[in-house]
């Protein structure tokens, strides 16, 4: 009974299920009608031939014959009762074997199948939901966002507006729930009063509806959404959004920023407090050849070295490991600590190097973005670009299929001291990939990836350097979510404050060995409203104090499974 009520009323709440239930009883009605007049006509005609039968008899023998089940025993002797039952035969083939079937199945078993089949999408949420991500989408982003939302434990659901895109996400065991994204009521059965977060990846325009919608009952929820034009920003930005990701502005500001030029020093990428997280290279600089412990980097600048990427994976500083021009690591530290290093540590630029120059495949959105900021740090660059309808820079843009060789020439790939791919194919960009480190097996290449799942493909492929569009978008969603807790950098660093856990408490740094055993590095320990920077492996971490640390998404899960006991502050 409690599976039938809600498909009964899904079935009944669209007028078009309500008018073909109408005309099947119409039909039946007119059936019925029929069964009556073909039963008195049977008894008139029976009692000429003086055959006398019961009224059950006469329906008996109009269904019968309607059905084309037979005569049985009940015959007529005369051509007029015979012709009769033509009459009553050709009826019922045209009722019961023809027009009653294809009605029942397509005015009612059919949208009761339907019917059935969407009682399973819900169109409101429990009383009780609180503290819940409400996501218009699902796509790559959000692929690695509800990711981070079950390991943080926030509850979430997909709001879509077809029963068909629900069911398929209920067939994904996804929690989704069946609304018009542009009604303010749809939001209030999804108790967005209650909610944490709304966050919208669709077209522009749905972006902005679904805004607008939600700011006409809730001007206080925070939202976040896409946007792909400088129009869609400011519509965005009139409709009340909290957060515009630009994503592919976003993209193109990483990639370049990776490109590695003789006047580079170390650039921010994420703060924590007064906490400040940089990206540097050995690239001219006099830390080549040295190792990390040589470098002795805190004692001449403050800053510390907590990460160092290798195959796009953030790992822990091995003191012991030397430092090459491609080497790309992460530094901690105030910003006065930050600028003395890009002091005590500038690169000079030598007479004799060459003018670092890019060559960028793909000339859409991110592409130009990339060139935008490479404008920025002025380097040259030039763009490949199929499609020439895309291409916002004639004067510096070539048109063409990226694997052609006399294309490439002209394109001065053969001068690229960089090269960086960044179409939205993750299948072409591996093809790229492989085809270009054959052709220059010493530039620096580094590559866009859609698909988390195809970072390490690209990395096999040749890439030095991979960025994933999905991972970034996440990781800036979740950052609007957890404020100040908790800091997703966009290559996947994980900057998170959590109390001391009982197990160290009264240990030394070198006795926690916390790098050693979860991959995170300690960047700051705060006790009695103080907070510590510069510490040595003798310092004690304090009980009731908290840490600050820093690593990758997975060594900040093994962190917390490994201190569960004071990890529910995360």
């Amino acid at each position: 009974m409690k599976t039938l009520i809600p498909v009964v009323t899904t079935f009944l709440e669209t007028r078009t299920s309500r008018q073909n239930l109408l005309a099947l009883f119409k039909l039946l009605g007119v059936l019925a009608l029929l069964v009556s007049l073909y039963s008195v006509g049977f008894h008139v005609l029976m009692e000429r031939e003086n055959q006398h039968f019961s009224w059950i008899t006469g329906i008996y023998w109009t269904l019968t014959v309607m059905s084309t089940l037979g005569f049985g025993d009940i015959t007529f002797h005369s051509d007029m009762g015979r012709l009769f039952s033509i009459i009553v035969l050709g009826t019922g083939v045209v009722f019961l074997l023809v027009l009653l079937p294809f009605t029942f199945i397509e005015f009612f078993y059919a949208p009761w199948m339907k019917a059935q089949a969407a009682s399973r999408a819900p169109r409101s949420l429990p009383l009780s939901t609180h503290r819940h991500v409400i996501i218009t989408e699902h796509g790559p982003v959000t692929t690695i966002l509800i990711r981070m939302l079950k390991k943080h434990r926030y509850p979430f659901f997909f709001l879509v507006p077809t029963v068909p895109e629900a069911l398929e996400m209920h067939d994904r065991d996804l929690p989704v729930v069946v609304g018009d994204l542009s009604d303010p009521e749809t939001y209030e059965r999804v108790r967005i009063d209650q909610a944490a977060l709304v966050v919208t990846t669709r077209s522009d325009i749905i972006n902005t509806n679904v805004t607008f919608s939600v700011r006409e009952i809730n001007d206080k929820i925070p939202i976040i959404a896409t946007a792909r034009s400088s129009a869609a920003r400011d519509a965005l930005e009139l409709a009340g959004v909290s957060e515009i990701l630009s994503l592919d502005e976003i993209m193109g500001q990483a990639l370049a920023r990776r490109v590695i030029d003789a006047g580079s020093c170390a650039q921010i990428i994420g703060r924590h407090g007064e906490l400040v997280i940089a990206e540097a290279t050995g690239y001219n600089t006099d830390l080549v050849g040295k190792s990390v412990a040589e470098c002795n980097m805190r004692a001449r600048s403050g800053v510390t070295v907590v990460g160092v990427w290798q195959q796009g994976k953030l790992m822990p500083p091995d003191p012991k490991k030397a430092i090459d021009e491609h080497t790309f690591f992460i530094l901690s530290g105030t910003q006065q600590e930050i600028d003395t290093y890009n002091e005590v540590f500038s690169q000079i630029r030598n007479e004799n190097e060459i003018d670092p120059s890019v060559l960028i495949i793909g000339g859409s959105r991110v592409g130009s973005a990339t060139a935008r900021a490479l404008n920025e740090r002025e380097i040259a660059w030039t763009i490949i670009e199929k499609d020439a309808d895309r291409i916002l820079y004639p004067e510096r843009s070539f048109v063409g299929d990226a694997s052609e060789f006399d294309l490439l020439v002209k394109a001065g790939m053969h001068r690229a001291t960089t090269i960086i791919i960044t179409t939205h194919d993750d299948d072409t960009n591996t093809f790229l990939t492989i085809f270009y480190r054959k052709l220059r097996p010493k530039a620096q290449l580094i590559s866009r990836c859609t698909h988390e799942a195809n970072v390490s493909r690209l990395h096999r492929a040749g890439a030095d350097l991979v960025l994933s569009y999905a991972d970034m978008g996440a990781n800036l969603i979740f950052n609007e979510l957890k404020g100040k807790e908790n800091l997703l950098l966009a290559e996947g660093v994980s900057v998170f404050s959590t109390p001391v856990p009982l197990s160290l408490s009264g240990m030394t740094l070198a006795e926690s060995a916390v790098p050693s055993h979860t991959g995170c590095s300690i960047v700051a320990i705060e006790s009695g409203g103080h907070r510590e920077t510069e510490f040595k492996p003798d310092t004690l971490l304090p009980e009731n104090g908290t840490l600050t640390l820093i690593g990758s998404v997975e060594a900040e899960e093994k962190f917390l499974r490994m201190f569960a006991d004071q990890s529910a502050a995360l």
